[in-house]
């Protein structure tokens, strides 16, 4: 890959996450499994992986109707180790400033600093897309990150062929 290539790449791959956190943040996340992962995807940000589309859409569905939340997931520090022209692993610190209700609500530290780690593959259409999505996190505060309960990933978790 030479570094034209590799620095296109990076851009994509990082205009992926921001297009991603935004339909979470501003639209609520529904549709973001079919645009943004693989039909196995798997989404590692709770008490049980969520393996396929279903599985994930269900996640966010359910946030959604836990009612109103606001939320910004602040991603810097991007990095992307291309292992060939068609996977990838991308890097970056994650803050997560997140309450229930509407805003304005009163300021509080992040709720939450992780790095973030996607394993991501180049479809044939030539769009990346997330085929894990691994949170590590380093820092927690005094409110709780919404995280898939485990009955979600129990009832829409893409069963093997």
């Amino acid at each position: 890959m030479t570094p034209e290539d590799r620095s296109r790449e990076t851009q994509i791959l990082h205009m992926n996450m921001v297009d991603y956190w935004y339909e979470v943040d501003l639209k609520g996340g529904l549709g973001v499994a079919a645009r943004f992962y693989t039909e196995d995807g798997i989404f590692e940000g709770g008490n049980e992986p969520l393996v396929g589309h279903a599985a994930i859409e269900a996640f966010y569905a359910w946030r959604i109707g836990r009612g109103t939340r606001t939320s910004r997931h602040v991603i810097t520090n991007f990095r992307a180790d291309f292992h060939d022209e068609k996977s990838a692993t991308t890097y970056c610190v994650m803050q997560l400033f997140a309450a229930d209700g509407a805003p304005i609500l009163p300021s509080t530290p992040p709720i939450m600093i992780t790095d973030l780690v996607d394993e991501c593959v180049k479809g044939a259409d030539g769009q990346w897309r997330y085929k894990r999505r691994t949170f590590v996190p380093l820092f927690q505060g005094q409110i709780a990150p919404t995280v898939p309960p485990a009955h979600l990933a129990q009832t829409h978790n893409k069963k093997p062929a």
